[in-house]
């Protein structure tokens, strides 16, 4: 078997979330009744004229500078000749020879190590419909309602040399736009999809191999399987001696691989030319300065910041900032208690209930608990009001009905017992009745006082101070 590197670009497309469409003035939703947010220039109607939408330059251009790149004020919109049944101009209103961003780059790390990848250019395009395939019937529907949705491509250099680090990429690249608040996120829904160019050659080679174009991947997951899978597919070909075929496939999840859909030639001739309906687009300085002044702190300089402020790993820091919604609750918590543990019960707990109840982890406003309450559980565990334990049983409880933590263990009776009188009459009784237990811990068997602790704690119901309960019994064994 030979040793190979793989060689990895991504074609990410951003769905903007505008009201309207890139071209006219018909809702951008998801979800309707087919044929049913189309006008003429959705439906490519001869003498339509599109008229380009302000926001969705505003949100292409936000993109653009938070990927550090270079934004050209003059772009053109261009017609991207070819058929498709879900296509009813014949042609895509996108950008070529003069995008609106070029030149970016963006900062990934995997498995510790920091690398830049290259973005060549991000351009603006409109979406076209969506072909439904009947089932049972021999026949296929056109829906435009998604004919026309504004879109931003976002393409690559082929830096990324496995696929660990093209999903880093891709996480990096879904928290910026939805940091930026310019698109939803769903990739369900197809708002933010991938399609990746994946080649390999032998190792240490400068010539690009053969590639191939995976479509579609619409999950983190699945794109980290797609590359992978289709690694080692050519790799294995390439090892009987057969050659890498360039085309387009798509991914099976369920199979776990990829299949042919069309052969693809060295490059398509789309006859590009300057859409004569749409003016070239300008900005000006005033409107670049105020946008320029819009871009917030971003995942990555967040994280690094949560870091410092919680004394967190790379890895802990990085699930607090995977949305922004879940990013300002920490923070919110964080200001009214304990950084560092604030962090660990989001981490630990918080995300525990969510998982097990199917709650989304970055829709904090859906939740019962606010970050008031999560701050005020950590303030009373600190206190002593309440044991650590006790605090990670009653969570799920907390979580639920969102009452206040501090009038939950008062009226539940939970309140933690610090008084030492009451806890040395415990140890006393615990002691008494396990002579052997005794009699081995001076022996020198020091760990059984996790369980005498039990002993006390069980007989307390958890409410027993453990700093206590430990302080009292290493005084009365020894």
């Amino acid at each position: 078997m030979g040793s190979y590197e793989a060689v990895i670009g991504l074609e990410v497309h951003v769905q903007l979330a505008t009201a309207s469409k890139l071209f006219c003035c018909c809702p951008n939703k998801f979800g309707q009744k087919p044929n049913t947010n189309i006008c003429e220039v959705c439906a490519g109607l001869p003498g339509a004229l599109p008229v380009p939408n302000r926001q969705a330059i505003h949100y292409a251009v936000l993109v653009g500078l938070a990927t550090n790149c270079a934004i050209n004020q003059s772009s053109v919109f261009a017609r991207k000749n070819y058929f498709y049944p879900d296509l009813p101009s014949g042609y895509q209103i996108s950008q070529f020879d003069l995008p609106l961003c070029e030149h970016g780059h963006i900062d990934i790390a995997v498995n510790g190590l920091s690398k830049r990848i290259g973005i060549t250019r991000i351009h603006m395009e409109n979406d076209a419909g969506k072909n439904i395939h009947s089932q049972g019937e021999n026949v296929s529907y056109v829906d435009l309602n998604r004919a026309g949705t504004p879109l931003v491509e976002i393409v690559s250099e082929p830096d990324m040399h496995s696929a660990a680090e093209a999903v880093a990429y891709l996480k990096s690249l879904y928290g910026i736009v939805t940091y930026l608040g310019v698109c939803d996120g769903n990739m369900e829904e197809g708002s933010f999809r991938c399609d990746a160019n994946v080649s390999i050659r032998p190792a240490g080679s400068e010539k690009l191999g053969t590639r191939t174009e995976l479509k579609n991947v619409n999950s983190f997951r699945n794109v980290q399987r797609a590359i992978e899978y289709e690694i080692a597919r050519q790799q294995d070909l390439l090892d009987d001696g057969e050659a890498v075929v360039q085309e387009t496939r798509l991914y099976d999840a369920d199979k776990n691989c990829t299949a042919s859909m069309r052969s693809k030639e060295e490059a398509h001739d789309y006859r590009y030319f300057p859409d004569p309906d749409i003016l070239p687009v300008t900005i000006s300085d005033a409107d670049m300065e105020k946008w320029r002044a819009e871009i917030p702190e971003l995942p990555r300089r967040r994280m690094e910041r949560f870091m410092k402020l919680a004394g967190l790993g790379e890895a802990e820091a990085e699930i607090l900032v995977q949305s922004k919604a879940l990013a300002d609750f920490f923070e919110e918590a964080a200001q009214k208690a304990n950084p560092h543990k604030v962090a660990n019960y989001i981490i630990g707990p918080l995300l525990r209930e969510c998982n097990a109840r199917s709650v989304a982890i970055g829709a904090p406003s859906t939740w019962k608990m606010r970050p008031e309450s999560l701050a005020e559980l950590v303030n009373i565990v600190d206190k002593g009001l309440v044991s650590s334990k006790i605090a990670n049983d009653i969570f799920a409880d907390l979580f639920e009905s969102g009452v206040s933590p501090e009038h939950y263990v008062k009226e539940k009776g939970l309140v933690q017992i610090s008084d030492t009188s009451q806890i040395e009459s415990c140890v006393d009784e615990v002691i008494a009745a396990n002579p052997n237990e005794v009699e081995a811990y001076r022996g020198g068997k020091t760990k059984l006082i996790s369980f005498f602790v039990g002993q006390i704690m069980r007989a307390t119901k958890g409410k027993a101070n453990p700093g206590v309960v430990n302080e009292l019994l290493k005084k009365k064994l020894s």
